[in-house]
């Protein structure tokens, strides 16, 4: 009975030795594997850092020199002389303070307007029960499949008619109210408000703009920065429908005003890198200051 047990043991411990000494390499091998698969991961990352940076990091520069020193030493060069009077110039030849103003004040009106109406509408679509509820949102959802430009002769042709060409109301009227889009990601989001905390907030006395303000928007805080980004980003790069209805300079937004300092035959690209770098930086520090939220909104969308 003892042979047996050193038998079995001896045997036990053999094959206890052999699965270790065939393991160690295929741990080795997983560890190499890991270690190539993280390698190419930054390899990713970085190029594609360095594909989203390089743009902005050319037109900074390109800013900062002078036009001869463009043409002199190309513009892959170091500049000889850095000068800020391409942003100087911007602001006293060509009065770029209007562009940048009138920008702002379609953007305000913009974010104001599809913020309230895009919420309000959510909330109705998520929460609300009347008839043809459903229906009615999934109609309004599929107009995202229509082409913008489709509809740009038809908007165009209305706002001539009702005397808004060359307005400022003209360029935001079409749009101020809320989008397919939005509503879509908001009326996700509040539907995952668990109802049991409606029911109570109603026990206490909450109505309905009650529980919209003190409950539903501060649970939804993270996608509604990130709605508030995507508007902003939106509105501040629209450059088509702003060029076709208000033409005229004074109601030119920075896009339109930045296609202006350049024209078929000529084109200053020091002065235009100085605009698009002075339309760029704007969003850039919204970005900064709102990336944890951003951040968190991904998440928080993962998780629902």
């Amino acid at each position: 009975m003892s042979i047996d047990t050193r038998t079995d043991a001896t045997d036990a411990t053999g094959a206890t030795d052999a699965w270790k000494v065939e393991t160690v390499p295929a741990k080795r091998l997983r560890k190499k594997n890991s270690l190539w698969s993280i390698l190419l991961t930054y390899a990713i990352l970085v190029a594609g850092a360095l594909i989203t940076v390089l743009p902005l990091l050319f037109s900074i520069i390109t800013s900062l020199r002078t036009e001869r020193d463009l043409l002199l030493n190309g513009s892959l060069s170091v500049p000889q002389e850095i000068t800020f009077d391409n942003y100087v110039r911007l602001f006293t030849d060509h009065d770029f303070l209007v562009p940048l103003v009138v920008t702002l004040q379609v953007v305000l009106v913009m974010v104001v307007g599809q913020f309230v109406s895009s919420i309000l509408a959510a909330y109705a679509f998520a929460r609300l029960e009347f008839p043809g509820r459903d229906v009615l949102f999934w109609a309004y959802i599929a107009t995202m499949m229509i082409p913008a430009i489709v509809t740009m002769i038809p908007l165009f042709t209305m706002m001539s008619q009702w005397g808004l060409r060359n307005t400022f109301a003209g360029i935001v009227v079409p749009f101020m109210l809320g989008s397919p889009y939005a509503i879509f990601l908001l009326r996700q989001n509040f539907k995952s408000v668990p109802q049991d905390i409606l029911d109570a907030a109603e026990l206490d006395g909450a109505g309905f703009w009650r529980q919209l303000w003190s409950i539903v928007l501060p649970m939804n805080r993270p996608i509604l920065v990130t709605l508030l980004l995507i508007t902003v980003v939106s509105q501040w790069n629209n450059f088509l429908w702003p060029s076709i209805i208000a033409p005229r300079k004074e109601w030119n937004v920075l896009t339109v005003a930045t296609a202006s300092l350049q024209s078929q035959y000529s084109a200053n690209w020091t002065l235009v890198m100085a605009a698009t770098t002075l339309s760029i930086l704007p969003l850039l520090i919204l970005f900064i200051i709102f990336n944890k939220q951003i951040v968190r909104s991904i998440g928080i969308t993962g998780l629902k």
